[in-house]
């Protein structure tokens, strides 16, 4: 599993992460939630070494990340950020061919081959896999850059705000290939949301950050809580029920 100790992060006198610790649950979804600039993203980039925190150890399978070589890390634990902009003129399989690279180191074999082919088919991306890249809707780039990942074939997949700027069908379709990640796959996600519903109606765990801090951890309708959801936010929130997952409303209720 992955697990977190004493984890922080300053930038000058602004403290991003303030001594977190957490250990996440293998083969489940969690999410982190909470306000911007409450350190989610600053988190997956120290997880993943795209990032050197202050203070503390993260630990992949019980070895720090730091005593891994970046070839035999990248083969554990993949990461797709927020904003994703390749220059390079590429069709969808030639990107997702990139998430290979940890064992092609550029030269793809019959596995390789065989692995990309596997997850154009896991993704539903066969009939687009010879587009380029912008040519494709958002959602479908989106869905591209995730395969890219998802190729990697990792225990742990790390995402920052995967439905960014995406609309409604194409982010359920997201969410619901995350699922069937860890359903069928048994991966490990950890995923930065900032749609409480998403968080709520696909999470296994949520993770709620503030002020640097984890101040709320547990199952996903254990956290999804009016009283819990207003002390991290600083809005009210009325929740109700829908095919047994809590639905947040809080659009009228800004008191």
């Amino acid at each position: 599993m992955i697990e977190i100790k004493n984890i922080s992060k300053h930038y000058g006198d602004h403290v991003v992460l303030n001594d977190i610790s957490l250990r996440f649950p293998k083969g489940k979804i969690t999410s982190l939630i909470g306000s911007n600039g409450t350190g989610k993203s600053t988190l997956l980039s120290i997880m993943s070494r795209l990032l050197v925190q202050d203070n503390g150890e993260v630990f992949v399978n019980e070895k720090k990340n730091t005593d891994y070589k970046s070839a035999v890390l990248s083969q554990h634990l993949s990461i797709l950020k927020q904003f994703n902009n390749i220059e390079l003129k590429l069709t969808v399989k030639e990107l997702v061919s990139f998430g290979r690279f940890p064992y092609s180191q550029g030269r793809l074999s019959e596995e390789d081959h065989e692995k990309i082919e596997e997850t154009l088919g896991f993704l539903d991306l066969i009939e687009l896999q010879d587009m380029y890249l912008e040519a494709l809707s958002g959602g479908q780039r989106q869905r591209a850059y995730l395969a890219m990942v998802v190729a990697q074939d990792t225990e742990y997949i790390l995402l920052d705000e995967p439905l960014n700027n995406l609309d409604m069908r194409h982010s359920v379709q997201i969410m619901k290939i995350l699922r069937k990640l860890t359903e069928v796959l048994g991966k490990t996600i950890i995923v930065v949301l900032h749609d409480i519903n998403f968080a709520s109606h696909y999470s296994d765990y949520i993770a709620a950050l503030k002020n640097g801090r984890v101040k709320y951890f547990g199952k996903a309708n254990e956290i999804i809580n009016e009283d819990i959801l207003k002390d991290l936010f600083g809005i009210s929130f009325c929740i109700s029920q829908s095919n047994g997952k809590k639905l947040c409303n809080y659009f009228n209720h800004f008191n």
